[in-house]
């Protein structure tokens, strides 16, 4: 038995009709969705906070009703992602009525939670868990800003459990991205929960699919021998011996080859030796890439250990407030315009008694992208002026963005246009990288057809609660 997992977003605002397309260009077993970073963390946070019912990846349940005929018929389509974000029963509610709005109501949706820790952290810290940061070692009692979430990286347990108890569709929160994957093939090989190699290839291939079409030629050097526009999303064919290819479907463009599958092999993996997962710690070293065809690439070798006794968790806090401004600057003196351009806003802010915890001046096209890299050219003639404020103070940060476009009569000739001259002031939420013991975290699932998710017993259709 070979089973087929495409994966066909690897974050959230992906291409949105790259789900429909890979399952209409190939036969799957499985698709799984990758939706969740830690920055889209603290974005479902703060929506979270606006909404209680929001906090979740709204692009999945969108999607549904386009997946309709391929969830039914004699091979129905199974669904694993994380588009819970940290809202996963929000989310399941969400997509439960949009499958019954369509004549689903039959399919059984798995939910897994218990990755959100934000309510518990006193109660954990009462049992010993520091939270301390893995970058400097201050334990989180220092903080003094206000948590907004904390979310532990589940694994593939509660995905095979619901799978083991018929789900067709499961939607996590924050789990190990690699575990969307891990958690079918452990459901369908019936591998050991120690079988550490066998864990291992199977976290490689999910590693290799999460980013989707980065693994199909997407942030390629070589984008000039690629069709990137009409790019295939990546497909792990794995058996029950733990052997692994990566592919795509036929006649999509994109490529699978060494080079795009190295690529993404070596992506955010930290030590190569040690890939830490929640369900596996894999040894990357050992792993050979060989050519199997066209547009297929064999993993070999892949070998793994004892996952680690902790969980990572991504934490995030508010860190003040924030706002960019931007203005097109034209003539052959347009890098000085510019830096005179920023001096002119600081100066007039510093005279109204503001000046800002941290302010970065950046002159894009004259090598600030990537500074000290490039010197600007000698004819040079545009550049996009971009300001940027961080400041605790609110009402501080909305007054920055108040001064940029005065320079419009009030600064030097040459402004040829704006693009986005009056900034918005958002939060700021920072990351506070940290482990939590295992052994604290309590991981639930839950498994219902669409049509009961939205009944409850004591309340009724939760529409009308």
């Amino acid at each position: 038995m070979t089973l087929r997992i495409g994966n066909a977003a690897g974050f959230w605002g992906d291409q949105l009709d790259a789900p429909v397309r890979l399952v209409e260009q190939t036969r799957l077993d499985y698709l799984t969705l990758e939706y969740l970073a830690e920055l889209t963390m603290s974005i479902l946070a703060r929506l979270r906070e606006k909404d209680p019912a929001a906090g979740y990846a709204h692009d999945f349940v969108e999607l549904l009703p386009r997946l309709q005929s391929s969830l039914t018929g004699n091979y129905p389509l199974k669904i694993v992602t994380n588009a819970g974000g940290v809202n996963p029963r929000a989310c399941v509610i969400a997509a439960a009525r949009q499958l019954v709005d369509v004549g689903l109501g039959h399919v059984p949706l798995g939910m897994v939670e218990g990755d959100d820790l934000l309510r518990r952290l006193d109660e954990l810290q009462r049992h010993g868990a520091t939270f301390a940061n893995i970058d400097t070692g201050a334990p989180l009692a220092t903080l003094k800003q206000k948590i907004v979430s904390a979310n532990a990286y589940l694994g593939a347990q509660e995905i095979t459990a619901c799978l083991a108890a018929g789900a067709q569709i499961v939607v996590t929160g924050r789990v190990a991205d690699a575990s969307l994957t891990v958690g079918p093939a452990m459901h369908e090989f019936g591998w050991s929960w120690t079988d550490w190699d066998k864990l291992a290839a199977a976290s490689v291939a999910g590693h290799l699919i999460e980013c989707g079409a980065q693994a199909t030629g997407g942030f390629s050097p070589f984008w000039t021998q690629i069709d990137l526009a009409r790019a295939g999303f990546p497909i792990a064919e794995l058996d029950v011996d733990g052997s692994v290819v990566i592919t795509k479907p036929a006649d999509t463009g994109g490529a699978v080859n060494v080079a795009t599958v190295s690529e993404q092999l070596v992506y955010e993996i930290g030590d190569p030796a040690h890939y830490l997962t929640p369900d596996v710690d894999v040894d990357f070293t050992t792993i050979s890439l060989q050519p199997a065809g066209v547009d297929r690439v064999a993993v070999v070798g892949a070998t793994g250990r004892a996952a680690p006794p902790t969980l990572k968790v991504s934490l995030a806090y508010q860190d003040g407030y924030t706002a960019s401004g931007q203005i097109v600057v034209y003539g052959r003196d347009c890098v000085a315009k510019a830096q005179e351009c920023a001096r002119i806003v600081f100066a007039r802010l510093h005279d109204a008694g503001l000046d800002y915890a941290r302010s970065y001046v950046e002159c894009l096209g004259a090598g600030d992208s990537v500074p000290g890299l490039h010197q600007p050219p000698r004819d040079l003639r545009e550049v996009v002026l971009r300001m940027t404020v961080h400041d605790p103070r609110r009402d501080a940060v909305e007054r920055f963005t108040r001064e940029i476009a005065p320079l419009a009569t009030g600064g030097p000739a040459g402004l040829a246009g704006y693009i986005a001259a009056r900034g918005t002031t958002r939060p700021v939420f920072a990351y506070w990288p940290t482990l939590v013991d295992r052994t604290l975290v309590r991981p639930r699932y839950e498994v219902r057809t669409a049509a009961d998710w939205l009944v409850d017993s004591t309340r009724g259709p939760y529409w009308e609660a």
